[in-house]
């Protein structure tokens, strides 16, 4: 009988910042503590932050330590605030 062998897929949240000044995005990855990568287009940064993630994962492999693994209950959002009247007041000098 052939034996099948299969792959653990591991899921994370990445966050994509955009570079207003040089163009291109840094991404990282909260799960991951310092696993951080950029690109010059956010397809290029999609792929860095993926090989990113592997080396990193490798690494904790390597050093015998643990694997995060993020719950895929994890939810992203955005909220707003009202600023405080002294911020207002500076972000319009």
């Amino acid at each position: 009988m052939e034996k099948l062998f299969t792959q653990k897929v591991l899921s994370y949240t990445v966050v994509f910042e955009p570079d207003l000044e040089a163009g291109g995005f840094t991404v990282t990855v909260p799960a991951l503590r310092g696993c951080v990568s950029e690109g010059d287009t956010y397809e290029e940064a999609v792929s860095n932050i993926k090989e990113a993630i592997q080396c990193y994962i490798e690494s904790l492999l390597k050093h015998n330590e643990e694997i995060p693994i993020e719950p895929d209950t994890t939810l992203l959002g955005r909220v707003e605030v009202n600023a405080p009247k002294r911020y207002a007041k500076v972000a319009t000098h």
